[in-house]
């Protein structure tokens, strides 16, 4: 492909070289460049692309694309454009290169500080059974058709994202659900996209500090961006951040929450508990009346599925469809049911730091569990205070805490369950040790009893543990199955295993 034809929706100034280059690929990695390759200088905080100017040039690239000046000989064979932002044009220029996949796709973007990857999933199930094929990209994965690839980033480079969204429009997909960070705004992830849908589902302080948003106000600003971006928004009228979120906005506004005039608003809410199942009902209001069962517990259920019906309905998908998914749905790692038993309710959770442990506890100690009991560890190698804090707050709200090995790292287990120790010590809390995380399982579950609701947290879609700079598999599902395989299940309460069977 010609070099101009890439620039043609971006300002540059040519610093040498000819805008007919061939570029037959494109790349910010130095050590993937090949022949006749395009490379981006991406200014980051561990390394600066311009600094391997030199080494690609070697390399037979034909293009470098920067945003400041670089040490070249003049009567060096490569073409240098000169850009404002490097990582802007990177999205651009690889849309191009890519076909402008988006504009192919019905694109669906959520972004807001909780829910994005349930509500991606809802939505992803909503619109495959009403005959759409649709690809998602998020937090755990990207799923392309049959493929499924482990995510590294939230919202991914917009090198690879465009790279992505070309091999679904290859795949025959009509659609993609993505979840779309602060970060990946801030960072032009998403800049060459065209957005059909942006979803808001609520703001609270996160992400803030050292190589993230220096403060709230830049952090909302970022996830406003995405409203400038859509050409339907689709809000949570209830956040307290709506107003601000709103302001500059380009695109058409639809509503969703609990408050009156929501255009999908939700009512009457009641929790609901049966045969060992946690959930959620309401009665929807606005565009449509219906009575909507989530099979998702907690309040914050209403919100995502709201936001999640709210995109199906304006995409055209019938209600039926709609509501027979909520009552069947589940997401990996978040409040994830295992059904093994009618008596007692066992979850898998990713809340793996203080606030989102007492976020799941307190919405689990609203179904009034007869015991709550909450199993976890803590990542070695990050902030003890992490570990007292969740110490703490589990010693606080559960009625039993099992104390277990996470991800080690480099650090001993027993040391970190020693600091988890010393948060649990401000409490009264019940609470036992067992850092063998299948064994901590399995006492879970042959001491559970008749009301009980265990939550495994901190784990979530991870399957695996890191210990001492390797990855072992580990996966909480696996680990459930092998205890109910190798344990008399008839002595297990309430057996009735819905899951593995």
């Amino acid at each position: 492909m010609k070099l101009k034809e890439l620039l043609e929706n971006l300002e540059y100034t040519l610093i040498q070289g000819s805008l007919e280059t061939e570029v037959t690929a494109v790349e910010n990695d130095s050590r993937k460049v090949t022949e006749n390759a395009l490379f981006f200088c991406i200014s980051g905080t561990v390394f600066d692309g311009h600094c391997y100017a030199a080494e690609v040039v070697d390399k037979k690239a034909s293009v470098i694309v920067v945003e400041k000046e670089i040490d070249l000989s003049k009567d060096q064979d490569i073409t240098v454009i000169r850009v404002k932002s490097t990582r802007y044009a990177m999205g651009m220029i690889c849309a191009a290169f890519y076909g402008n996949p988006s504009d192919k796709l019905t694109v669906i973007g959520v972004t807001g500080t909780k829910g994005k990857t349930t509500i991606t999933y809802m939505i992803k199930s909503m619109l495959e059974s009403a005959g759409h094929k649709t690809g998602l990209i998020g937090t755990i994965e990207s799923i392309v058709g049959d493929k499924i690839t482990p995510a590294s980033n939230t919202t991914p480079e917009s090198l690879i994202m465009q790279k992505t969204l070309r091999e679904m429009v290859d795949a025959g997909l009509d659609s993609v659900v993505m979840e779309v960070s602060s970060q990946g705004l801030m960072l032009d992830r998403v800049a060459g996209i065209s957005f059909d849908y942006g979803i808001f589902t609520n703001l609270s302080e996160d992400h803030i500090g050292p190589n993230e948003h220096k403060d709230f106000k830049e952090y909302l600003g970022w996830k406003a961006k995405l409203f400038t971006l859509c050409r339907k928004g689709i809000f949570n009228i209830d956040d307290e951040h709506y107003e601000e979120i709103l302001k500059g906005h380009t695109c058409e506004v639809v509503t969703f929450g609990m408050k009156d005039g929501a255009d999908y608003q939700a009512k009457e809410w009641k929790l609901f508990k049966e045969a060992g199942c946690l959930g959620i009902t309401y009665q929807l209001n606005g565009k449509y009346k219906e009575q909507v069962t989530v099979s998702l517990p907690g309040e914050f259920s209403v919100h995502n599925s709201l936001a999640a019906i709210a995109v199906a309905k304006e995409m055209g998908v019938d209600m039926e469809t709609i509501l027979q998914i909520l009552t069947e749905i589940h997401v990996k790692g978040r409040v994830e049911l295992i059904p093994i038993s009618d008596s007692f309710t066992i979850l898998i959770d990713y809340a793996h730091n203080a606030v989102s442990l007492e976020s799941i506890l307190t919405t689990l100690k609203a179904y009034q569990p007869k015991r709550l009991v909450s199993l976890f560890g803590c990542g070695g190698n990050r902030s003890k205070v992490r570990r007292y804090e969740m110490g703490e707050v589990s010693g606080r709200l559960s009625d039993l805490t099992i104390i277990t090995s996470d991800n080690p790292r480099d650090e001993e287990p027993q040391a970190i369950i020693e600091d988890i120790k010393t948060g649990m010590a401000k409490t009264n809390g019940e609470f036992i040790e067992i850092a063998d995380r299948k064994e901590a399982i399995r006492y879970a579950i042959l001491n559970a009893r008749q009301g009980d609701v265990i939550v495994l947290a901190g784990k979530g879609h991870e399957d695996y543990q890191e210990i001492k700079g390797k990855k072992y598999h580990m996966d909480e599902r696996d680990l459930i199955k092998e205890v109910l395989e190798e344990e008399d299940v008839t002595k297990i309460c309430g057996y009735n295993n819905r899951y593995f069977t």
